[in-house]
């Protein structure tokens, strides 16, 4: 996978922005790789990787925006690959209810958009609501999505007391039955937290994800 990885990336570096999305959707056509392997070890990690250095750091933060961007776009294109591998498993039935978001002031959503896919190719019916997701807004909802789980993504350290909060009230005011995970970078250092947040599991690949909720490859 190294090669399909490296030559991602040198598209990635340089802003190639169709470049990417081809290249994406080529080796998805073939065969080559599947959804999960181009977002865990070649996607992913390529954003992540990318560092900048320019003496102006607000054209590293302008640089890094764009890229996301990108990731964005080639993410969005996938979705009908997402569907082929789930249908690929003859999911006659959902599997459940699934919500993905990101707590109120998170609004880095690539991650959450990736596990969100996650759980549809799992044979789930999910929703992604997005970035910076109103707390009240959406426990309001709750009642009418009835959702068997929600995956709480977190990239910020900071956003984890919006997390918490979010949680925190989810559990006092919901009284469906429900799990809730939790992930994200800003667990890297503590991966623990998530208990002190009231989630019930700290997921980081597609393996843990399908192994607890059940479904997947």
């Amino acid at each position: 996978m190294n090669k399909f990885y490296e030559e991602f990336l040198k598209h990635l570096e340089n802003e190639e922005r169709y470049a990417c999305l081809d290249y994406a959707v080529s080796k998805l056509s073939t065969g080559e790789l599947d959804v999960v392997t181009l977002y865990e070890e070649i996607v992913g990690p390529a954003l992540n990787s990318i560092e900048c250095n320019l003496e102006d750091k607000s054209l590293c933060i302008w640089r890094e925006h764009v890229r996301s961007s990108i990731v964005r776009t080639v993410i969005e294109n996938c979705y009908t690959y997402v569907i082929k591998e789930q249908a690929e498993k003859r999911i006659r039935e959902a599997a459940g209810i699934a919500v993905v978001i990101c707590p109120d002031g998170e609004y880095h959503e690539i991650g959450a958009r990736i596990v969100a896919d996650f759980f549809t190719i799992c044979g789930f019916d999910t929703t992604f609501v997005g970035s910076s997701t109103p707390k009240e807004e959406f426990i309001n909802i709750l009642e009418y999505l009835k959702p068997d789980f929600i995956a709480v993504s977190v990239t910020n350290y900071y956003n984890l007391v919006s997390a918490h909060k979010t949680i925190k009230d989810i559990r006092t005011r919901y009284k469906g039955n429900l799990k809730i995970l939790a992930g994200g970078n800003a667990f890297s250092k503590n991966p623990n937290a998530y208990k002190e947040m009231g989630a019930d599991k700290y997921v980081r690949t597609f393996d843990e994800i399908r192994d607890y909720i059940g479904g997947g490859r």
